[in-house]
């Protein structure tokens, strides 16, 4: 499975968008590809079967299908979980 492109990303703004106004933020050093203090924490792939993202969850990493906005919500509960504080804007 690779690594997700530019044009995979492109269509992953709006859940990209989402993950970058989480508190406390994570560092982008590269589109798509996130990182918690100084930890790999969440990236994403495009495989033929869909597209994924790959979320560090207590220390391993767990992979959630990101096609469909239902997709969307179901990781972004599990990254605000993984997360040390609030969910966006603190919330």
């Amino acid at each position: 499975m690779k690594h997700a492109d530019s044009h995979t990303l492109t269509r992953l703004r709006p859940l990209l968008d989402q993950v970058r106004q989480r508190v406390p933020p994570l560092k982008e050093p590269k589109v798509g590809t996130f990182y918690l203090k100084s930890a790999a924490f969440l990236h994403f792939h495009d495989d033929p079967s869909g597209l994924f993202a790959d979320l560090k969850v207590q220390g391993n990493w767990q992979r959630y299908p990101v096609n469909h906005e239902a997709d969307y919500i179901a990781l972004l509960q599990a990254l605000d979980q993984q997360l040390p504080g609030a969910g966006p804007n603190g919330c």
